[in-house]
């Protein structure tokens, strides 16, 4: 969505709002599609004195495989964002404003970007998720299995007849 800011930018009073549904379905994350429900966004964008403020709120469904035992976890994210808006940056390394040179307004771009930053690194059924065990492949949160894992890397077995 592109909002047009002129108004905004010009006015102190001026605000615009926007409610839409943004389609993140084709978005790769770690070799998964886990966008199952378009984003739905909503917020505002109000002028101030020379700059204005977006709010934005989203939510949205997500499905993808734990990354220690691959159990499909489902989850409803729920963000808020806040940006302050600029005509111009005298400095360009400055991340904290979002420059809108020509009053115009890549809305979408901006709320993918956000999402993704905000999305956790690391994707985990629950903290303490066991994984799959690197021998038989059983999901070790199901029970036990019965591997060895009192096996040597062999690499290190010369490290094992010094402490013998």
């Amino acid at each position: 969505m592109l909002l047009d800011l002129k108004k905004v930018f010009s006015d102190r009073e001026e605000s615009c709002s926007f409610d839409y549904l943004l389609d993140l379905s084709s978005t790769d994350i770690n070799g998964y599609h886990p966008f199952v429900s378009p984003v739905k966004v909503r917020g505002t964008v109000k002028g101030q004195d020379g700059f204005a403020q977006l709010n934005a709120e989203v939510s949205f469904e997500f499905s993808i495989p734990c990354d220690r035992c691959t159990k499909q976890i489902d989850k409803c994210y729920h963000y808020t964002f806040w940006h302050t808006l600029v005509l111009s940056l005298e400095n360009e390394d400055d991340v904290s404003y979002v420059e809108v040179p020509d009053y115009q307004l890549d809305l979408d771009e901006l709320i993918r970007a956000d999402i993704l930053l905000e999305l956790p690194s690391k994707y985990l059924c629950s903290d303490d998720c066991k994984g799959l065990c690197p021998s038989c492949g059983k999901n070790l949160n199901d029970g036990t299995c019965d591997c060895d894992f009192h096996q040597i890397d062999p690499r290190l077995e010369a490290l094992k007849k010094l402490i013998d």
